[in-house]
């Protein structure tokens, strides 16, 4: 079912904008795309998983959140939840800047993206442990927290949060956990005729980027386990920019049975240019915020960036979209 009303209050908005602020073209361009994704958009069926994922967010800098950055992706995702209510955010860390305090939590992500909080998974991300043990972060998602990592099932799909962040026997404890996970799962043969789960991991620092941070090998080893276990995709962000893989394995090599990793750091604080490509890098945009949509299916997916600004560089490519199989 189309969401009508929430169709009919932002293009309401939008005209309000246009004839109230006409220096504010910005803005009325974003409530009209997310009122065409509103209108446009039936909800998902059943039998299909649909997921936002984007990190870096809310860049606390700003005075007025909702002029911000984050104020836009978050009218897209708002959009995208409106039309169909079992859709779901996964958040790729670094929800604030600059340090992930409680009072950026309050008073920069809340107004934005805080209205979608029951519906989003998080992970952390470094900005969060700039205040100590990130304690801010887990006060805000509570329970969706977890200890900084967990599971869940989507539709067909097996879900892997995990925090990039850990070190020493902190990182050790997160590994055998997901071993542990994944192994119970590989355990339960699928029924006659059904396709097996299909699984997406995500956390914040890119095993490969193209971007300013570059490649970080923190989770190089939970890679190596997820491949084993035939994963399919990884989600992170740390660099402000959107990049998508070709499958790959742990140490970079092409591998049609390795993973498939987006870099979606387009959240809203601020973009940052690439530097130098990585091999296997398929698409690289770093011209715009937006978020990545997911459509999960039994043994399949379908991707598309979903932009919340205009490009802001000449020439720019269209946003990205494709499908694939899983494994």
């Amino acid at each position: 079912m189309r969401c009508a009303a929430c169709c009919a209050l932002l293009n309401s908005e939008a005209r309000i904008v246009r004839r109230r602020h006409p220096g504010a073209p910005l803005l009325a361009w974003v409530l009209g795309a997310a009122a065409a994704g509103a209108c446009a958009a039936p909800s998902a069926p059943a039998d299909i998983q649909t997921v936002y994922a984007v990190g870096d967010i809310a860049r606390c800098k700003h005075p007025d959140p909702r002029w911000s950055g984050a104020a836009d992706t978050a009218a897209v995702v708002g959009a995208g939840l409106a039309a169909d209510p079992q859709a779901v955010v996964l958040t790729l860390g670094d929800h604030t800047y600059p340090r992930g305090t409680a009072s950026e939590f309050a008073n920069c992500y809340d107004p934005t993206w805080g209205r979608f909080k029951e519906r989003t998974w998080p992970a952390p991300g470094n900005h969060e442990y700039y205040t100590k043990d990130a304690a801010p972060y887990f006060a805000y998602f509570g329970e969706r927290a977890g200890r900084g990592y967990y599971s869940l099932r989507l539709g067909q799909w097996r879900i892997y949060s995990l925090d990039s962040n850990l070190q020493g026997a902190a990182q050790a404890r997160q590994l055998a956990w997901l071993k542990d996970e994944l192994a119970r799962e590989l355990a339960h043969e699928p029924a006659a005729g059904a396709e097996a789960p299909c699984t997406l991991a995500f956390w914040h620092h890119p095993l490969y980027s193209s971007g300013g941070h570059g490649s970080v090998p923190a989770m190089r080893a939970a890679w190596v386990l997820l491949q084993q276990a035939g994963a399919e995709l990884v989600l992170s962000g740390h660099d402000h920019d959107y990049e998508r893989f070709a499958p790959q394995d742990a140490h970079g090599n092409a591998d049609p049975r390795g993973l498939r990793q987006f870099v979606v750091g387009t959240g809203g604080a601020y973009p940052t240019p690439f530097l130098r490509w990585r091999n296997n890098s398929e698409t690289r945009d770093a011209s715009r915020n937006g978020v990545l949509r997911l459509r999960l299916y039994a043994g399949s997916y379908h991707w598309e960036f979903l932009e919340a600004t205009p490009p802001q560089l000449p020439n720019a490519s269209p946003p990205d979209r494709g499908s694939a199989r899983c494994h």
